[in-house]
């Protein structure tokens, strides 16, 4: 355990100040296209619809969200306060509203860069770096390394979370709960992406604004004691606050660590989803992708982040060793801290209702994360089908959410925290070197804007190679509000010079 969260603490502890700077760079490039284009977030959210092969924006918007919204949205606001007192939640709201930045750059690039797979829209990490920075080996790697994270490694991280609520919830051992959840699993990953994006467009709405209407039930129950909280939560975040003054620096990395853990901006996790919808300009599926950042952290985390405090279920760690501050002894960080908050205003409600909400986030992340896996496994077959493999991926999914149940949790965050750190590395230097191609799209997206036209993306005159999907498949979405089309150019003929990557 010293070892693995050794490993965790190099990888992560100059990886949350990167993510940040980044997101300070794309807000700058894009010229705070996060907070400028926000109407246009909720119009191509009531516009899209699902194309053959692809999804509508709000499929994709739903399936980023079930892995968005997961036990990091409660059970990683938790371990953020524990680790760096209630001033890292500033800085995880600092973290989403310029990380989101980063969310739409990784988003638009999944999206110029897709192919149709297997009559499926298809795209991610993997396919920009293949086709964009022109690296099959890099791009390997990195599909192999995805493919292993989400099928064999973080579906355990939610597992574990989900048996850890249940346990102290109902009783129920940690064991018995795996060998349910493999089942349920099961079922849904044997169904197939038609099965997945039912079952998360389904349960992630509903999921999402019941957690919020609950959390501000305790919250208003708690009424008085908010101004107090939020006093102490933003002099935390700036080291003016007596008793974790000493830890700001700790405030910093974890609330930028458990922002992007919980929304995965950077780590390229939103991107397979991106890439799958019926979208007619990659800068439209980017604004919704910084939109579900701000419902990710903006809501749900600063919702679980303020019930916390407001209540008082906390510990905070001491550095040096022992506590700063124990209000709950003996409660482990993690989901035993929201439910003693819940049982401080309803008693016995608590356990319960951090279970149920635990189980449902955690299960559709581990829904998504099958969906992340396949799209790996697709990629590095290309042209080919294995059932060999398809049915090892399936398995190692449903596996891991049985041993997932049995590791300490400790153990289990730690693993995750090592693969997400690896990949968010990866990814985020890829993205960066390929900032020119987002610049261009932004550039093309806001031109379009300007002239009054609904954005249409046409790759040849922005002089984008590599994005063979627009030149042939020229994906056509209705628009409500009766927004003009531009006239696409001609699709290049295949013998032609233009068709060339």
């Amino acid at each position: 355990m010293e070892m693995l969260s050794t490993i965790s603490g190099w990888i992560w502890n100059p990886l949350a100040y990167v993510a940040l700077g980044i997101g300070v760079l794309f807000t700058l490039l894009t010229k705070g296209v996060q907070f400028r284009r926000f109407p246009d977030m909720l119009r191509h959210l009531r516009a899209g619809e699902a194309g053959e092969g692809g999804l509508s924006s709000l499929q994709t918007l739903a399936l980023s969200l079930s892995s968005r919204i997961g036990v990091g949205s409660i059970a990683g606001v938790a371990t953020a306060v524990a680790s760096g007192g209630p001033g890292a939640l500033v800085w995880m709201v600092i973290t989403a509203l310029l990380g989101s930045t980063c969310a739409y750059a990784e988003s638009v690039l999944a999206q110029v860069y897709k192919r149709r797979e297997h009559g499926e829209d298809r795209g991610g990490m993997p396919y920009y770096i293949k086709y964009g920075l022109k690296s099959p080996w890099l791009a390997t790697v990195v599909a192999v390394a995805t493919l292993i994270g989400y099928g064999f490694v973080f579906p355990g991280v939610q597992a574990n979370n989900i048996a850890s609520s249940a346990e102290l919830a109902f009783g129920v051992d940690g064991k018995v709960v795996g060998v349910v959840l493999a089942v349920v699993l099961g079922f849904v990953v044997l169904g197939g992406t038609r099965r997945v994006v039912k079952v998360v467009e389904k349960i992630v709405p509903f999921l999402a604004v019941g957690y919020i209407v609950s959390a501000l039930v305790i919250i208003g129950l708690n009424i008085t004691k908010v101004p107090d909280a939020v006093v102490l939560i933003v002099s935390s975040a700036v080291g003016k606050e007596q008793v974790f003054g000493g830890i700001v620096g700790y405030a910093v990395a974890w609330g930028v660590r458990r922002a992007v853990f919980a929304s995965a901006t950077g780590l390229g996790e939103g991107t397979f989803a991106a890439a799958a919808a019926t979208t007619t300009h990659p800068g439209k599926q980017g604004i919704i992708q910084a939109f579900s950042i701000y419902i990710d952290i903006l809501l749900i985390c600063t919702a679980s982040g303020l019930l916390l405090v407001v209540t008082g279920a906390y510990n905070v760690k001491d550095p040096a060793g022992g506590f700063l501050v124990e209000n709950v002894p003996g409660a482990v960080a993690g989901p035993n801290y929201m439910q003693e908050a819940i049982d401080s205003s309803l008693p016995g409600w608590g356990a319960v209702f951090v279970a149920v909400a635990v189980a449902l986030f955690a299960f559709t992340s581990m829904v998504f994360f099958f969906y992340v896996a396949q799209t790996n496994l697709v990629f590095l077959l290309g042209d080919r089908r294995s059932k060999v493999l398809d049915v090892l991926v399936k398995a190692g999914t449903v596996a891991i959410a049985f041993i997932g149940t049995a590791v300490t949790a400790d153990a289990m965050w730690a693993a995750g925290d090592i693969g997400y750190g690896i990949l968010g590395w990866l990814n985020m230097g890829c993205v960066l070197l390929l900032t020119p191609v987002v610049r261009k799209v932004i550039r093309d997206y806001d031109r379009q804007r300007r002239d009054g036209l609904d954005p249409h993306f046409d790759p040849g005159p922005l002089g984008i190679q590599g994005a063979e999907y627009w030149r042939t498949e020229r994906p056509t979405v209705r628009e409500p509000d009766g927004i003009p089309t531009p006239t696409p150019s001609p699709a290049p003929s295949s013998s032609g010079p233009a068709a060339a990557p």
